[in-house]
Order: C-alpha cells, then structure tokens, then sequence
C-alpha cells in the first residue's frame, strides 16, 4: 500500500514557474516507478511525466517537453515546471504504478488527491 500527498500548486503568471512535491509513504516506495498527470472537467486523465523506479529513466508528453522536469529522491517526487502556459492551468496528480506503459493512467494502482495550478495570462 502507497499513500501519496502532492503539494506545491497555485497562481503563477504565464512564463513562471512552480515545483509539485509528491511525499509517497512507505518502505518499498522506491520500488515503484511515478507519474504526474493532469485532469480538467470533463476531460480524461492526461499523461505529463513519469520516472522509473530508481530515477534512472524519464518520459515527457509532448506538451511540457523542454519545460517541466520529473524527479525523485528518497521518499519524493518533483515535477519543476518552467514557463507556464494558461493551458497548462488544471489539477495535477501524481501516481505509483507496478508495470504497465507509464503514459497509460489505467496503469497507475495508487494516486494523490491532486493540486491546482493555475496559470494566469
């Protein structure tokens, strides 16, 4: 069982910057590769970031490659987003999956209980 608790959201203007925290709990947390994902009203869930198990490995979506950073340590994940967009304003998640393809959320067993960003023009 993995609990996780973002933090980090809020009002920033377009072109500034804000760092997500992920704080997974338990002892095997480093054994499950991560993902960032964001949702807006009616739509679906969409992919941002994921990090293998131990850091080793990364994957962007399009749309916030060249901007946002995925990392971790220890018992956290980071997901630094540089250059804001007003379409980048949603609730973002992060997840813990076992397997799977890491840009599926279907994937993902355990998930935070999100943190709004909300990027200004």
């Amino acid at each position: 069982q993995v609990q996780l608790v973002e933090s980090g959201g809020g009002l920033v203007q377009a072109g500034g910057s804000l760092r997500l925290s992920c704080a997974g709990s338990g002892r095997t947390f480093s054994n499950y590769p991560m993902g960032w994902f964001r949702q807006s009203p009616r739509k679906e869930r969409e992919f941002v970031a994921s990090i293998s198990a131990y850091g080793g490995s990364t994957n962007y979506a399009d749309s916030v490659k060249g901007r946002f950073t995925i990392s971790r340590d220890k018992n956290m994940v980071y997901l630094q987003m540089n250059s804001l967009k007003p379409e980048d304003t949603t609730v973002y998640y992060c997840a813990a999956r076992y397997s799977g393809a890491a840009d599926s959320a279907t994937n993902y067993a355990y998930w935070g209980q999100g943190t709004q960003v909300t990027v200004s023009s």
